[in-house]
């Protein structure tokens, strides 16, 4: 498969407390920073924050929105967690080609007020 295009297609999710529990739910992971508001008030977070993976996610729905369902097969993922996401951000997810190396892209996920949460690099399998 030929990679070329220039930037992988733009997805987004509001990730609000419904979206949250219904991945604890699927993940099992019923960590309190994420579903407990007043324990979560008690941490450095401040507040609910999302189970990083589901920000994450949201990479690999626009890898395949742009290349089709096997694009992600033997692709890697390099990514650092900036900033947390927050109950009721909406958070969108792309990616640039690099200009000096093909098939790879620098990847962010950021929240509605442009902040970047997640950044990396995609490298697909050529």
């Amino acid at each position: 498969m030929s990679y070329s295009k220039p930037e992988l297609e733009s997805v987004s999710k509001v990730i609000d407390r419904a979206t949250i529990r219904r991945y604890a739910k699927v993940t099992d992971d019923f960590n309190p920073i994420h579903l407990d508001p007043e324990f979560a008030a008690r941490t450095p977070m401040g507040g609910i924050i999302a189970h990083g993976m589901l920000s994450l996610n949201l990479i690999w729905q626009s890898l395949r929105k742009t290349y089709g369902p096997g694009a992600a097969e033997g692709a890697c993922l390099d990514v650092r967690f900036i900033h947390p996401v927050r109950e009721d951000d909406t958070v969108r997810a792309g990616g640039r080609a690099k200009s000096d190396a093909a098939g790879v892209y620098d990847v962010t996920v950021e929240n509605q007020k442009g902040v970047i949460v997640i950044s990396g690099t995609l490298t697909l399998n050529k």
